[in-house]
């Protein structure tokens, strides 16, 4: 059976999680991670991706992104996992690829869903007990988002703009959005639909991704099929 083709749209931001192959690690010292975020720089730019929220964990990867053209995100993936695993292969004397397949995404839905996934993301490490607060994880984007660290990789999204009329107070209110833990059943729905390659918004939106691309945009519906 045919894979279903993967759901990505000329600006309309995507969630994408990449996994090292079994689940194994993909970072190993901090200088992996250095050049992992500046191969990403690199590539975002070159093939028009805009990158909002990152977090770099041991064994897989988050990206919040809003790609220019229907290929940039899968262009961009692909260059950055062949450069990285060239890298990875060459300095710790090992063969095969890092990561496990194709990488995993969903759309997002711009209205509640858009800063709830920057929350996702750089929660990660809080939620895997690797960190008290996002902002003691070094390698994410919250310290860029919310304290003002300088970036060269990361691009605002209008929404995350509008979160005040100057940069003081969009930081002080994004800091303000992580005060509390998301809400289980929002982290399933955010996990089901990447995994799913399904688009994470109203039925007004699934409805309009499917309308847009002819492909299902969200699970199918449980029992048996029509005859």
């Amino acid at each position: 059976m045919p894979r279903r083709a993967r759901l990505i749209m000329p600006e309309v931001p995507v969630h994408i999680i990449q996994r090292g192959n079994n689940r194994q690690a993909c970072f190993y010292q901090d200088q992996d991670r250095k050049r992992y975020l500046d191969w990403l720089t690199e590539y975002a730019g070159g093939c028009g991706c805009d990158i909002h929220a990152y977090v770099l964990m041991s064994n897989h990867v988050h990206l919040l992104l809003t790609p220019a053209t229907a290929r940039a995100a899968s262009a961009m993936m692909k260059s950055l996992a062949q450069r990285y695993t060239q890298y990875v292969n060459r300095k710790y004397e090992r063969s095969g690829s890092m990561w496990e397949g194709r990488f995993r995404s969903c759309l997002i839905q711009d209205r509640t869903y858009l800063l709830n996934c920057y929350r996702y993301i750089e929660l990660n490490p809080v939620r895997a007990q690797m960190a008290t607060h996002p902002a003691s994880y070094p390698w994410s984007s919250h310290r860029n988002n919310a304290y003002g660290v300088p970036s060269g990789l990361l691009r605002p999204h209008p929404l995350y703009l509008a979160l005040g009329n100057d940069t003081h107070r969009r930081q002080v209110a994004y800091q303000t959005l992580f005060q509390h833990e998301l809400d289980a059943n929002l982290i399933e729905r955010f996990r089901r639909s990447t995994n799913g390659n399904y688009a994470l918004g109203d039925s007004d939106f699934a409805t309009w991704v499917e309308e847009e691309l002819m492909e299902r945009a969200s699970p199918a519906k449980a029992g048996r099929p029509k005859i």
